[in-house]
């Protein structure tokens, strides 16, 4: 029997994908860089260097490093996510997770996001309250597809990984779930790219196809 729901939260919890392009963009333009958004798709899933990198390449009358950038960019997306009044939980989210406490199921978060970060989402959204465990893969030697914050979230939450669901929205979470034993619900955000989400037990478009 299922007794926990495991989280993912970058593509899950909040639809983080959005605000990273939109604070792509506005570094470049704060160097006079213009970049078309529709391109930013072939950028996906690769680093804030690479990316950065690559429009220095390419606009050598710019005087910074990647590094500022990648810096100016995260200082930009920390703050939209603080104070943007348009950023909210990805729908269904808060409704899902009532009813799973209401439910009796205990409730983990394991992300690959920096504990900052997640901080900032939880008490940003009001829904800190829901987790019993919440674990940051930046804290860990190993990134997913690597199963090792899945096994520590069902160890924290005292359950053996058969008791555990997870949802993910992106290749390597799914198969991170997958080689830890557990069951996986992939949630298809279609702000995540082209994900191959066919190793789950379940895919989902929405939060309200899941019935407790």
């Amino acid at each position: 029997m299922k007794k926990a729901f495991i989280f993912d939260m970058d593509g899950v919890i909040i639809d983080s994908e959005p605000i990273h392009s939109k604070a792509k963009l506005a570094t470049l333009a704060s160097v006079g860089i213009s970049f078309p958004e529709e391109k930013l798709v072939h950028f996906m899933g690769r680093s804030s260097k690479e990316f950065f990198s690559t429009m220095l390449e390419n606009n050598h009358q710019v005087k910074a490093t990647w590094k500022e950038l990648t810096d100016k960019k995260h200082a930009m997306y920390l703050d939209m996510v603080q104070n943007d009044p348009s950023i909210h939980a990805i729908n269904g989210l808060p409704d899902l997770l009532e009813r799973l406490k209401n439910s009796g199921y205990k409730i983990g978060l394991a992300s690959s996001s920096s504990r900052q970060m997640i901080d900032m989402v939880l008490d940003r959204f009001g829904i800190r309250h829901y987790f019993s465990c919440i674990l940051s893969g930046a804290e860990l030697p190993k990134s997913k597809p690597d199963p090792a914050i899945y096994l520590m979230a069902a160890e924290a939450l005292g359950l053996g990984p058969e008791s555990c669901t997870v949802v993910e929205d992106a290749n390597a979470g799914v198969e991170a779930a997958k080689r830890a034993g557990m069951y996986c619900i992939a949630y298809r955000n279609p702000n995540s790219g082209k994900q191959d989400l066919s190793k789950a037990d379940r895919i989902i478009n929405a939060y309200t196809e899941i019935n407790i």
